[in-house]
């Protein structure tokens, strides 16, 4: 509101690297986003560790597998559910959508798709059965180092499953160069095999909707330009920029910025990069109640307040049943010492500079209540009667009441004129990533192993916790996961200090010997600073061409002992 109001287009935030690539995928191949069933008969986590990240998830999991439900893992590591999986495929980072590709080849092939479901409720299908005959298992077999047998296996099993739905990580197929496509691929996947608005599939479920309190402004945000799919798509446009694009925007087209609540400086790839177009800007201002490693650069840092100090509202998913519930964020104490709300920032900023009426609000409950004012429900409501939530709508099942998808076609689109607009394959297909052993083998003599990041930690959340003793006894220090013959190959012991090279810096970290990842991977979580920060190592340029989300899954790196 603030940005709209000043007449700046340039909002950014962690949505460019994390999670709207997945959203704008599936709203383009369904016109809204569906959500997986957390209970179903077959359970493709795929890239997905929910017992450290996702832990309605992984309870759903444990009480259907004893009741017969199957469970495939598809993760260069083998995390611990894949011990009790029935299949296990140690996939090469940033080839998922080879593999995908090569599933759809083996059920149509086979003729295990839903007929009557592609039918009635897709478009495109034609146009992708003879895209897919090229994309053999052993076509696949050669990228993803999972064999063409296994490949056949999977599809088998996937397509004749009662109901199945395929769970991304959080970022594990975004973050690659084929991100936009590996979403689309599973969503076609999902549509192929009829898995869709089904009991234990995708189900597109019902959405709230608030009043907004956005300004428009006729600019457009950086990166609109060269990612238009991330920005708008069918005249819906995105709130955020690109954020990759900051570094390069600095300062000829951004000079101030103002961070809430962030450390962009950790959390974002390329931290050099970031690093030198903060010392660019002529005002860096941090609001946070932390000194962080980016509050360290800025010229102002202010006190902000916990989410125990400010009113807001707050959606839950009730998994097990599929209730969705919006709920008050209650106020439990007033702001401590000098610190202030987002609200009251934005504010009193407003005000100081002769903008007060775009915040007319006294308090932040006013600000709820205007949310509100679309739903019929209202802040006294929840606060005094429905303290767990309001429980708003049901989400439906089956097809007979539907009255069509919100594409241009009506139909699940397979085939995605939205995308030959502009100017991008219609069909999925397979990128291999700027850097890897295929992409770059001269890169590959230099940097001989493949680097993944942002594996989940049970006791942290991305660049939180660290200062708590009690996580920290649990987990002290960052690692970096390599298999035992690579260690054997580069002569490193288990718990050895180890610098990790790429083409963009070095950090060092301890080695953890394992059995469980994938020989020739380097996998290293994110979210530790100094030394240890994993986005020393990756490269803010080396992006994926449709949205341009970076490739921080399959960069290519190397190891020595420190």
């Amino acid at each position: 509101r603030f940005k709209g109001a000043f007449g700046s287009p340039n909002f950014i935030s962690v949505e460019g690297i994390c999670y709207r690539m997945r959203i704008r995928a599936r709203q383009m191949t369904f016109g809204k986003y569906p959500v997986e069933e957390m209970h179903t008969k077959l359970y493709v986590l795929w890239g997905h560790n929910p017992e450290q990240s996702d832990f309605p998830l992984y309870l759903a999991i444990q009480e259907n597998l004893a009741k017969g439900s199957k469970l495939v893992v598809i993760d260069p590591k083998k995390i611990s559910l894949a011990k009790k999986a029935d299949m296990y495929l140690p996939i090469r980072p940033g080839t998922d959508g080879a593999l995908a590709l090569a599933l759809m080849h083996v059920i149509i092939r086979e003729d295990l798709y839903d007929k009557d479901f592609i039918e009635r409720w897709s478009y495109g299908f034609d146009k992708l059965v003879p895209h897919v005959e090229p994309y053999t298992p052993e076509w696949a077999e050669k990228i993803t180092w999972i064999p063409a047998e296994d490949i056949r296996k999977l599809a088998r099993v996937y397509a004749n499953a009662e109901s199945a739905s395929i769970f991304q990580g959080t970022n594990t197929q975004d973050q690659t160069a084929n991100g936009t496509q590996n979403s689309r691929a599973f969503a076609i996947l999902q549509t192929i095999t009829g898995n869709i608005n089904n009991p234990g599939g995708w189900v597109i479920s019902p959405r709230l909707s608030l009043t907004g309190l956005g300004i428009p402004t006729e600019r457009t945000p950086i990166g609109a330009e060269d990612y238009s799919l991330f920005y708008e798509i069918w005249g819906r446009k995105s709130p955020y920029g690109q954020v990759v694009c900051f570094p390069d925007s600095v300062p000829n087209v951004i000079k101030a910025l103002i961070v809430t609540g962030g450390n962009p400086v950790v959390s974002l790839p390329d931290s050099n990069a970031f690093k030198e177009a903060f010392k660019k800007l002529e005002i860096l201002v941090i609001l946070d109640f932390f000194m962080t490693e980016t509050a360290e650069l800025a010229h102002y840092v202010l006190p902000g307040c916990t989410h125990l100090e400010k009113n807001g509202l707050a959606y839950s998913y009730n998994v097990c049943h599929g209730l969705p519930y919006l709920m008050v964020r209650k106020k439990a104490i007033e702001p401590l010492y000098e610190s202030w709300s987002e609200f009251r920032f934005w504010k009193e900023l407003a005000k100081k500079m002769g903008m007060g009426e775009v915040f007319s609000w006294e308090t932040d409950e006013e600000v709820v209540e205007l949310e509100l004012k679309s739903t019929g429900l209202s802040y006294r409501e929840l606060k005094e009667e429905k303290v767990a939530g309001a429980y708003y709508m049901k989400k439906k099942y089956g097809m007979d009441d539907f009255k069509g998808f919100s594409t241009p076609s009506k139909k699940i689109e397979i085939y995605s004129e939205t995308f030959k607009n502009a100017g991008f394959d219609p069909l999925p297909t397979f990128r291999e990533p700027d850097q890897s052993p295929l992409g770059d083998p001269k890169l590959f003599q230099r940097y001989p192993l493949i680097l993944t990041t942002g594996a989940r930690n049970l006791y942290y959340t991305h660049t939180q916790h660290r200062n708590i003793q009690g996580l920290r006894e649990k987990s002290p220090e960052p690692f970096a996961e390599i298999h035992g013959k690579t260690a054997k190959r580069f002569g490193i012991k288990d718990n050895d200090p180890i610098i990790v090279e790429t083409n963009r810096g070095q950090i060092k970290v301890k080695a953890l010997v394992t059995e469980d990842i994938l020989e020739g991977v380097v996998s290293i979580p994110h979210g530790w600073s100094g030394e240890s920060n994993v986005n020393l190592l990756t490269d803010v340029h080396c992006r994926e061409p449709i949205m341009g989300y970076p490739q921080m899954k399959s960069q290519l790196c190397s190891i020595r002992r420190a």
